[in-house]
């Protein structure tokens, strides 16, 4: 999957200086721009998780009416994607197929399971954490399907990501914003937190032909640090290039491996 908000080098000189009259305020600290790499890495890796897996799965030509969801666990020997539906009682997840990491994101071997087995421990709470998250999302973007992730957070709970997902009428670029990250209790049932990481869908950039692609560039209207989705995007970005994020307070770059920098502290303008 790829994400192509390309710019020139030059348009960054014109970024940095539209942004002159932020205001002083708080730098991100290295811990905290640690933690926005780790979970964008995860959100990276459930998507490309979910995406070989459920490939790897149609072409076993399963019924389809068995799968309803998928739901994918990071386990120390590499990714494991469930495929099923909760029961009638809402009390159990039945897993009606597999699909496991191999060597790469990219290798999965798939195992049906007839008849489906329940499951009533983290693949029951990630479910209900979905049903949960994606009714409380009215899309931020208009003709948008979205993607949905679950994934463990802190004391248990889970963090629900909703991202508007790629068309054809995209071509090579991966649309970035206009998504959300919600916070959902441990039993998955209630909504602990809603974070708004983009406003809107950032416009795919007009790149002039025959041009050099250096980086991307965009501002943060609603947080002063860059997002897991911004993450997200570089690492699936290909060809690969870093992202500058400015905000209120600051310029970051995201580097092509996920990690995040600190550039420079915006001044207040006198």
């Amino acid at each position: 999957m790829k994400c192509a908000r390309n710019v020139l080098a030059f348009v960054l000189v014109v970024f940095f200086a539209a942004l002159i009259s932020a205001q002083e305020g708080q730098i991100a600290s290295d811990s905290e721009l640690a933690a926005i790499t780790a979970r964008g890495k995860l959100l990276y890796e459930y998507d490309q998780a979910a995406w070989h897996a459920s490939d790897a799965v149609m072409a076993t030509h399963p019924p389809e009416a068995l799968l309803g969801r998928y739901i994918a666990k990071k386990t120390d020997a590499g990714w494991v994607v469930a495929f099923g539906h909760l029961n009638d009682a809402k009390d159990a997840f039945m897993i009606a197929a597999t699909a496991t990491q191999g060597k790469s994101l990219q290798e999965f071997s798939v195992k049906r399971i007839d008849p489906p087995q329940a499951d009533r421990g983290f693949f029951l709470s990630a479910s209900a954490a979905l049903d949960a998250a994606v009714p409380a999302f009215h899309g931020a973007a208009a003709n948008r399907t979205y993607n949905a992730a679950v994934l463990p957070a802190p004391a248990g709970r889970w963090y629900v990501y909703l991202e508007p997902a790629q068309t054809d009428a995209d071509g090579d670029y991966f649309p970035l914003g206009a998504d959300v990250r919600y916070l959902v209790s441990a039993d998955g049932l209630s909504i602990v937190e809603t974070r708004q990481m983009h406003q809107s869908i950032i416009p795919k950039a007009e790149i002039p032909p025959g041009t050099k692609l250096a980086a991307g560039f965009h501002t943060h209207v609603l947080s002063d640090v860059p997002e897991d989705s911004d993450v997200f995007c570089v690492l699936s970005r290909k060809p690969s290039m870093p992202e500058y994020v400015g905000s209120k307070t600051a310029v970051y770059v995201v580097n092509t491996d996920g990690s995040i920098q600190f550039v420079e502290r915006l001044k207040k303008h006198r």
